[in-house]
């Protein structure tokens, strides 16, 4: 996993979608915002205010024709429509800490001696349920916190049989 902690392009991108969008209900243009790149992949906007999570919602895959337009996209489901939050109010949004998680594509694993909590988020799938855990998150230490987590948040019991993925993510905070 690569960290980027200084103020970078994608936290930027966040934040200003987020501040327009709690104070106007409006979306910025793509293009009022800053370039980054013409790359398509999924990511992941996280949310924390006074060290507790606020809101995070993402995706998997590419959805939109741009990065930039995935972080938009996610950046105003993260602060509006996480079903464990209520929408953030104009009056917190100087409190919000704000990560960016872009995902490298899943890779398909057959054990769980090939993850590492701190290295790769995990992604656990039983026919339609499916559920996530990003990498490298504070209070997941082992690889069987993490499967439990992420099958939690699936739905997937644990008599259940289930496929694993793997995925790296370069974090922008």
């Amino acid at each position: 996993m690569n960290t980027h902690d200084t103020p970078s392009i994608p936290v930027l991108i966040a934040r200003a979608t987020i501040e327009m969008f709690v104070r106007s209900g409006k979306i910025p243009s793509a293009e009022d915002l800053p370039p980054f790149g013409t790359s398509v992949a999924g990511c992941f906007v996280s949310l924390h205010r006074q060290g507790e999570l606020r809101g995070c919602i993402g995706t998997i895959l590419p959805t939109k024709e741009n990065i930039r337009a995935e972080i938009i996209r996610n950046a105003v489901s993260a602060c509006s429509d996480d079903p464990r939050f209520d929408p953030v109010s104009p009056q917190e949004l100087a409190d919000l800490e704000i990560h960016v998680d872009i995902l490298d594509p899943p890779q398909p694993v057959s054990s769980v001696q090939e993850l590492d909590p701190h290295k790769y988020g995990v992604i656990v799938t039983s026919g339609i349920k499916r559920g996530l855990l990003l990498p490298d998150l504070a209070g997941v230490d082992s690889v069987e916190e993490q499967l439990a987590i992420a099958c939690r948040k699936a739905s997937i019991s644990p008599q259940e049989h289930y496929s694993m993925e793997r995925f790296t993510v370069t974090r922008y905070s």
